[in-house]
């Protein structure tokens, strides 16, 4: 056992276990951190062929913009790495492909069927992951809580889309839009992605489970009934009063404008 001793008193046995120490920790770092990235950038009905399949799609209609590879150009950003999330909910909702581009891309009919958008986000996947499409499972709202989805929209989204997800106009051309029509995969999808101005909230800054409780509050309140008199688009109590200060107002204004027009043509007479 001397030998032994007289090894780990030497200056390089201390360098050579501290090395072997941090491969170690590397090594079950990388086990932990690669499954769960395999996991979520991969998604199990992805075949080589829905990729080959989308690349060629892809070179057709969004690589003279994006550049043949997704590597960007001047005129778009590079998709290496946004995730089939994001290629799923831009082609969805008619924004891409744009004829032009805009400050605000605006929702159009969609141009690529559902299974052509697929295999496009199966090959922006492939290049550099990303978010994936959620699940019906991950979008699904039973059991959701509803009352905390209406307090997470309103302090995250609310400034934007308004309390209801009216939608309502930002700067510089731009607008947050309605959220009336949108499908739970496609607010989940934006919430993960953050299209045009909208900033990304990940899971990390809204947990899966929270996400779909913001989505169970915006559906929700498609189908609230007003508690009395006009909605006006559910624009706010401070704005609603507002609106009905001014036309009280301007009504006032016509009936004094009335009386005198009256009074002067009886004073004539």
């Amino acid at each position: 056992m001397s030998w032994i001793t007289a090894k780990r008193r030497r200056p390089v046995a201390g360098y050579a276990v501290v090395l072997l120490g941090l491969i170690l920790v590397g090594a079950i770092y990388a086990t932990i951190t690669g499954s769960g990235e395999s996991a979520a950038s991969t998604t199990p009905t992805t075949s080589s062929a829905e990729i080959a399949k989308g690349q060629q799609i892809f070179q057709q209609t969004c690589a003279t913009c994006h550049g043949l590879e997704a590597q960007g150009t001047a005129v778009a950003p590079s998709l290496i790495g946004v995730g089939a999330a994001a290629v799923d909910f831009q082609v969805s909702t008619g924004r891409m492909p744009a004829k032009a581009l805009d400050a605000e891309m605006p929702q159009a009919p969609r141009k690529l069927t559902v299974a052509q958008t697929h295999a496009v986000a199966a090959y922006i996947q492939s290049l550099g992951g990303g978010p994936p499409i959620p699940t019906p499972a991950e979008v699904s709202t039973s059991g959701a809580d509803v009352a905390l989805g209406q307090e997470l929209f309103t302090a995250d989204c609310a400034q934007c889309h308004n309390f209801d997800g009216a939608g309502g106009a930002l700067t510089e051309g731009k607008y947050a839009p309605a959220l009336t029509n949108a499908t739970p995969t496609l607010i989940y999808e934006a919430m993960l992605t953050g299209p045009e101005a909208m900033p990304v909230f990940n899971d990390t800054t809204i947990t899966p489970n929270e996400k779909r409780a913001i989505i169970a509050y915006v559906t929700e309140s498609r189908t609230t009934p007003n508690p009395g008199g006009f909605s006006l688009g559910r624009v706010g109590p401070v704005t609603e009063g507002l609106f009905a200060f001014l036309g009280l107002l301007f009504f006032m204004v016509l009936v004094a404008m009335w009386i005198t027009a009256k009074h002067r043509k009886t004073t004539d007479e």
